[in-house]
């Protein structure tokens, strides 16, 4: 594939919890898209931005893919959302 690039879009919410859940909603939607990595979706406060905040678990599951859970879930990964695993 060669080099990559990677598209920072803002989006702006009032609070960490507030971003984090945005950032699932925008990173689930993504997916739809070919070659977007919800998986490596981060949040961070506007003027700090070097410190970010995954909004997904970033392990592997069987296949190669990533975890869909949240990044603090508890019990096992998962490949796909259970009710209740939303948010």
């Amino acid at each position: 594939m060669g080099q990559r690039f990677v598209i920072h879009l803002p989006v702006v919410a009032g609070d960490l919890t507030a971003a984090v859940r945005l950032g699932r909603v925008v990173a689930r939607w993504a997916s739809l898209l070919a070659r977007t990595d919800p998986g490596e979706t981060t949040v961070s406060a506007e003027d700090s931005q070097g410190v970010r905040h995954r909004v997904f678990c970033d392990l592997r599951v069987v296949g190669g893919r990533r975890c869909v859970l949240r990044a603090d879930h508890d019990g096992p990964c998962s490949r796909r959302l259970w009710p209740g695993q939303l948010m």
